[in-house]
């Protein structure tokens, strides 16, 4: 009897190297929303930072550099959430660009 060599392949993930890079697809987005409260007033949520950074510090510069109120609010589903006051959103993404937080194409800008 011949006997042969048989290789059985194991299964390829193409996508295993993308999960930890930094490749466009791979990326977790942090989106930015405008809520409408009563009236004019409404409301910018700020979600999806990673978990390392210092949401009060971030709070903190965000509310001196535009001067408005705001708080950091816990969620089950979702985490931490930066909730501010006023329409920031246009701010707030060239903030997190220019402090180097999160780069341009991985912000999610939502509302009117």
């Amino acid at each position: 009897m011949v006997e042969l060599d048989v290789q059985i392949p194991t299964t390829f993930d193409p996508f295993a190297e993308a999960k930890d890079s930094d490749a466009p697809g791979a990326k977790e987005y942090v989106h930015i929303r405008v809520q409408q409260r009563n009236g004019k007033k409404c409301l910018t949520t700020v979600q999806g930072l990673r978990k390392d950074f210092s949401y009060e510090r971030i709070l903190k510069d965000l509310k001196k550099e535009f001067c408005c109120n705001g708080n950091v609010v816990q969620d089950k589903v979702l985490g931490k959430i930066i909730q501010l006051q006023g329409d920031q959103r246009k701010n707030v993404s060239q903030f997190l660009v220019q402090a180097g937080i999160v780069k341009k194409d991985q912000i999610k800008i939502h509302g009117f």
